[in-house]
């Protein structure tokens, strides 16, 4: 491991993925925090709020006080009608949330927040994803794939749930879980240097 290495607040593979295409080297510390919204809070300030307590657990840890890294923090939410979406807790919630979805326009907020010994920051990356109309075997079908069970809104835009994805207008990165280019000006901001490592080619 580089001397330059960060702390990714994440257990998530997409994250790690993202991370390692623009040659960052990172240690994966995941974060157990209360992820409940609040009363009347905002997706922007849900997913803000999120990253930076994921950031602030990670950084408090004894394992990374006794080898101090900035941290990086990272939380994804869908949003249609109002509704966030997180991760499903079962079958029956991932498809309700996947017809909700079908054949409209959605929203993915993704924060990405890093946390250091000179302060912390926080970015949040706005999309707009639209699903073409999908029938109910369809939805079962994905659904028995697992693959919708780990992932906020029900759909994974790097996996099976591509086929569904009829339009994206923003950042494709912020939809799988890191907005890599805010990620990379906060890397900036902290002196956290990227391409250190060339991505991985299949």
């Amino acid at each position: 491991m580089t001397r330059d290495f960060i702390y990714l607040a994440s257990a998530s593979p997409r994250r790690s993925e993202l991370l390692r295409q623009i040659g960052v080297p990172f240690e994966a510390c995941p974060a157990a925090i209360d992820e409940q919204r609040l009363p009347h809070e905002s997706p922007a300030d849900y997913v803000l709020r999120m990253a930076a307590a994921k950031a602030d657990a990670v950084w408090a840890s004894a394992a990374v006080q006794s080898r101090p890294r900035p941290v990086l923090a990272a939380d994804t939410a869908v949003v249609v009608d109002d509704e966030v979406f997180g991760k499903p807790r079962d079958k029956a919630e991932a498809l309700r949330m996947l017809e909700k979805l079908s054949g409209r326009s959605h929203t993915v907020v993704t924060a990405v927040a890093i946390r250091a010994g000179t302060g912390a920051d926080a970015l949040v990356s706005t999309s707009e994803v639209r699903f073409r109309a999908t029938t109910p075997s369809e939805r079962l079908a994905y659904c028995a794939t697992g693959e919708p069970l780990d992932k906020a809104g029900a759909y994974a835009i790097q996996g099976r749930g591509a086929a569904f994805i009829e339009q994206l207008h923003g950042s494709y990165s912020a939809v799988m879980g890191l907005p890599l280019f805010e990620t990379a000006l906060l890397l900036e901001r902290f002196g956290c240097p990227f391409w250190l490592a060339a991505p991985r080619v299949a």
